[in-house]
Parts: structure tokens; C-alpha cells; sequence
């Protein structure tokens, strides 16, 4: 559950930090953002 939290303020942070302004512009971001993530997870095991 830990987990989660963190990428979800990842991702709040983020996206709060780019204001996107179209909806292809969120998705590239939720993207990055699930790349960090993944990248970190592979890191931690």
C-alpha cells in the first residue's frame, strides 16, 4: 500500500508541475511517470 501512495504523489506532483494543457499532453506525462516508477521498482528488488 506504501507503494501506491508514493506513485500516486509521484504522479499528483508531476502532472501538477507540467500543467498540461491537452489530453495528449497528460498522457505523455502519465507515461514519464510510469516509466520513473518502474525504473525505481526494478532498482528496489
Amino acid at each position: 500500500m506504501s507503494k501506491f501512495i508514493s506513485a500516486f504523489l509521484v504522479l499528483a506532483f508531476v502532472l501538477g508541475l507540467t500543467g498540461c494543457n491537452t489530453i495528449e499532453g497528460v498522457g505523455k506525462d502519465v507515461s514519464k511517470v510510469g516509466d520513473k516508477i518502474e525504473e525505481a521498482a526494478k532498482k528496489n528488488k
